[in-house]
């Protein structure tokens, strides 16, 4: 099987990602890459990584009349654009594409909480119910069955693999606290004041508290697992870290009741049995970014005492919290082995 695939969005930190990805993996053709601002340059001038693997030049963003037209005749196209740019050129996509956004645009069902947390009407509402949310390892089979995947937030990510096995299982009580450090690269490649490189280097600051758009997503995904008024419960706090890639979260958690981090880890393992990329690392050891970086791995450490529980995980934001993620779900949708031209490991040191 060949699957051929376009990338809208081509030019930017996740695109790029996309790009290093589907090149080496086995069953992909690329067959164009559109941009906005960079259109007409080769990638390798916008990617210089990818120098002498990716002789080609990127295409003008297509509009929402003239992106059905370049779609046509793809299996899949990749959407890696800002947030709202999605939602104008889904609708024109023909039906025989499959779809996987790597933006906000889809993640929400209620276009009312879409508006709250992303600061604009949604303009494609009816598109909503027909994208299934792509965090791989809880949804798999809704996936493998969908045509459109929205592909998950990268904090939602790191929050909700720490939490699915508590959660689904009903071992939690009380509010739930998501303490998270991301780099520098989640902001995206277009340099803006909090992530120029003077201000960020030596900085650490926290940002959006109450209102990260992540929050719903968690909450929504959450709800799907045990329908707990997720929305009222969990409390996101997000940081800004000197570094480049990775997020790392504590979630702070009590216990319905008591157990010991052995139990703990057992229902860990239980539940992630056939998710070959979480990586449990086993009680009182903590994930290290580095570990992860470039990698598709989300690490999963934890503390136990009593009813209190820290549960700490760590990935590479562009990723498993973006393209790798993205590249998981396409294998998962066209019948492949999941973890086909992902199986890369970080660097040491």
């Amino acid at each position: 099987m060949t699957i051929r695939v376009g990338i809208l969005g081509g030019s930017g930190y996740g695109g790029g990602e996309l790009l290093r990805l589907l090149l080496f993996h086995p069953a992909v053709e690329i067959a164009w890459v559109a941009a906005h601002e960079q259109a007409g340059r080769s990638v390798a001038d916008v990617h210089p990584n990818l120098r002498r693997l990716a002789e080609f030049r990127l295409l003008p963003m297509p509009t929402a009349d003239t992106v059905g037209a370049l779609t046509e005749g793809l299996d899949c196209v990749f959407l890696a654009l800002p947030h709202g740019r999605s939602m104008e050129l889904v609708p024109r996509i023909p039906e025989s594409v499959k779809v996987i956004d790597l933006a906000g645009d889809f993640r929400l069902k209620d276009p009312a909480v879409f508006e709250a947390h992303y600061g604009q009407a949604h303009r494609a509402p009816e598109q909503l119910e027909r994208f299934v949310y792509g965090l791989t390892e809880l949804q798999r089979e809704e996936i493998a069955r969908a045509s459109r995947v929205a592909n998950p937030g990268c904090f939602a990510t790191a929050v909700l693999l720490g939490l699915a096995p508590l959660v689904a299982t009903g071992r939690l009580t009380g509010p739930v606290i998501a303490d998270a450090k991301t780099g520098s690269s989640g902001a995206g490649a277009k340099p803006l004041e909090t992530t120029h490189h003077p201000r960020r280097a030596n900085s650490f600051f926290a940002y959006k508290p109450f209102v990260h758009q992540h929050l719903p997503e968690i909450a929504q995904a959450l709800d799907r697992l045990a329908e707990d008024r997720w929305s009222e419960r969990l409390l996101l706090q997000v940081h800004s870290a000197p570094v480049v890639r990775g997020i790392f979260a504590s979630l702070y958690l009590t216990l319905a009741e008591p157990m010991t981090a052995e139990e703990l880890g057992d229902l860990f393992h239980r539940f992630y049995a056939d998710a070959f990329f979480v990586r449990l690392l086993g009680p009182n050891v903590s994930p290290d970014i580095t570990w992860v970086k470039h990698t598709n791995f989300c690490d999963i450490g934890w503390a136990v005492r009593g009813r209190t529980a820290i549960i700490f995980t760590a990935l590479d934001n562009l990723v498993k919290g973006a393209a790798g993620q993205a590249v998981q779900n396409m294998n998962v949708m066209f019948g492949l082995e999941e973890t086909m031209g992902l199986k890369w490991p970080g660097s040491h040191p």
